[in-house]
């Protein structure tokens, strides 16, 4: 094709392009398809790696004990908070 290339280069070259070719392809179908998809506002569940939270009853190993001195201290700690 080109005379001052060699046929590795050629090879290259014609790889190159037809990877280029499937890239702007494939960016444009991307973009098509977001263009006239819009999802639900309401379909937002949320991250679907953060658990939900759960109610009042928990995991008995996810609750731990105070003793009064360590409740007196955690209660002291939070007087010390601002209030609005």
């Amino acid at each position: 094709m080109f005379p001052s290339i060699t046929l590795a280069q050629e090879i290259g070259l014609a790889v190159l392009f037809v990877a280029a070719l499937v890239w702007v392809a494939g960016l444009g179908h991307m973009l098509w398809d977001s263009r006239f998809h819009h999802p639900e506002p309401a379909a937002f569940e949320g991250l679907p790696v953060i658990p939900a939270q759960r109610g009042t009853a928990s995991h008995p190993m996810e609750s731990v004990e105070l003793t009064e001195a360590e409740q007196q201290a955690f209660a002291g700690l939070i007087r010390t908070f601002p209030s609005r």
